[in-house]
């Protein structure tokens, strides 16, 4: 671990000396892209991780207060959805923080196509994703590293680069699942709630 910790380094002192090639330049691209992407979802993404919420504490309250299976059920289904809810949140609060300087995360971006060992092949990819805009640039970023097969010490060593990683596999696909979990957490937290609080009342009379 230690030696792809020195090719990580060696690597950026490459890229570094480069930043006119057209590894640079790919990074620099999709690197803009990925900060306005980034900020355009950052106040959406922040509602969908709040709208559950009062959901699920109305569920731990109904369920802290109630007897027998209903309180068990009723406190795991709680506990479950706000797992999810931190999960999302935790996720949202890397990718944002990643984006907050654009120039090192062109850096990254720039080191992880060159410690590869498929500097073409990688490129592409940020390219794919430089050619367009919007806020669905993650999972075009996703179907574009989805055809990728990179080795296991490629994805060690990008677990180095605490930006660029958030943008590389598997955290983009964690990303992703985790945005698809948090949006159905909406209805499903407020239809728990619902029957939390029936059968909360009707388990009083």
């Amino acid at each position: 671990m230690r030696g792809w910790g020195r090719r990580t380094n060696e690597a950026a002192s490459r890229v570094t000396a480069r930043v006119d090639d057209g590894t640079g330049r790919a990074a620099e691209r999709a690197a803009q892209l990925l900060v306005v992407a980034v900020r355009v979802l950052r106040i959406p993404t922040a509602i969908l991780s709040v709208v559950p919420l009062p959901f699920i504490a109305t569920t731990a309250i109904v369920a802290a207060a109630s007897d027998g299976a209903f309180r068990v059920i009723g406190l795991v289904a709680a506990a479950l959805m706000a797992v999810v809810a931190a999960a999302f949140a935790w996720r949202r609060r890397q990718v944002v923080k990643a984006v907050e300087d654009p120039m090192a995360l062109a850096t990254e971006l720039a080191i992880m196509i060159e410690i590869s060992g498929r500097a073409d092949e990688t490129r592409g990819i940020l390219e794919q994703i430089a050619g367009g805009g919007g806020s669905r640039v993650f999972s075009r970023l996703r179907g574009a590293w989805r055809g990728v097969t990179m080795p296991a010490r490629w994805i060690e060593g990008v677990e180095d680069l605490t930006r660029a990683r958030n943008f590389a596999p598997p955290r983009i696909g964690w990303s992703i699942s985790l945005t698809i979990a948090a949006l159905w957490l909406v209805p499903i937290s407020v239809v728990v709630a619902l029957f939390a609080v029936v059968g909360g009342i009707a388990g009083s009379l």
